[in-house]
């Protein structure tokens, strides 16, 4: 099983917490933060389940580069 960190987006909503995974696309709701992530976790698995995501072998470049030159 592979182990995937996502970002979440919390904001408040009158009196609801809404949180979002910009990655997946999920969003999920809760009257307290914890609620509202553990929430949103359910769902993102429950959503990448059915639609993995494409797996990344290197999810970006670390290696260093020459400076571009301008012409």
């Amino acid at each position: 099983m592979i182990t995937q960190t996502f970002t979440a987006v919390i904001h408040k909503e009158k009196d609801i917490y809404v949180a979002e995974c910009p990655k997946v696309g999920t969003v999920s709701q809760g009257y307290t933060i914890e609620e509202t992530i553990a929430n949103l976790k359910e769902a993102t698995e429950l959503y990448l389940e059915e639609f993995p995501l494409p797996e990344i072998s290197k999810p970006f470049d670390d290696s260093p580069h020459p400076p571009r030159s301008r012409r």
